[in-house]
């Protein structure tokens, strides 16, 4: 059985046989939800790739402390994968970033696309939904047992989606857009780019003209597979194509 994963954004350098104290909800989650006793085996994990596998010594309602068996900084993810999440209505959007981060996504960018009924145009709905995003993104790298969480960042419209599929082009990132009309199947792409990114559609989907847009801009209309997928589960089956053969 795999040891549960707790996240402590501090943690780093911890020499073996150092004593890691875990406190806040993180500790709470371990000692209150998952009955941790002491002598048992957790990770404690910074999110950006460092792992500390401790042995609990002691346990409170608030507190969890225990002495460092062994640590080290995970590399990243090769190739680095970003999704493109079009917001959708019924939670859909939320359900692909969880099952994304299972498979391997690196970073969302949150798009309001002309289809999307949900609409962050607000500034402060659009931070409450980025940080359900990143909070959805943190719980499925726990349940997974990923030391890198994913970072979500600012929701963008389409038109500055087209800036955003520029500048990755140029710095060489290998740019697809998930399309039911395309005729080249994502699977026979070579994936040899170090950064790959994926644009998923609204369940309206993707219009011809953002479709144009982005074509223009330098992304590549790819075909997923023979059936038409949901917003929900188009990014998670590309990513598995691409940690399948990386």
């Amino acid at each position: 059985m795999t040891r549960p994963v707790y996240v402590d954004p501090d943690i780093k350098d911890a020499a073996e046989d150092s004593t890691v104290i875990l406190s806040g909800d993180e500790a709470r989650h371990a000692v209150t939800v998952r009955r941790t006793k002491v002598g048992e085996q957790i990770d404690v994990v910074n999110g950006c790739g460092y792992r500390a596998t401790i042995s609990v010594t002691a346990t409170s309602k608030t507190q969890l402390s225990g002495t460092v068996e062994h640590s080290a900084q995970e590399p990243a993810h090769k190739p680095h994968i970003t999704l493109v999440q079009a917001l959708a209505k019924g939670g859909r959007d939320e359900q692909a970033i969880e099952t994304a981060t299972e498979y391997g996504a690196d970073s969302f960018i949150p798009w309001q696309a002309d289809r999307s009924i949900v609409s962050w145009s607000q500034d402060t709905k659009a931070a409450k939904g980025q940080a359900r995003w990143q909070a959805t993104a943190k719980a499925a790298a726990k349940q997974s047992r990923r030391s890198w969480i994913p970072k979500v960042g600012n929701v963008v419209s389409s038109k500055q989606l087209v800036s955003h599929i520029v500048a990755e082009v140029e710095r060489g990132t290998a740019v697809y857009v998930c399309h039911e009309s395309a005729t080249e199947p994502l699977r026979n792409q070579r994936f040899d780019s170090e950064r790959v990114m994926f644009i998923v559609g609204p369940e309206g989907g993707i219009t011809d003209d953002e479709l144009n847009q982005f074509v223009n801009a330098g992304a590549m209309s790819v075909l997923l597979g023979e059936h038409v997928l949901r917003s929900a589960t188009a990014g998670p089956w590309a990513i598995a194509v691409i940690r399948a053969n990386a």
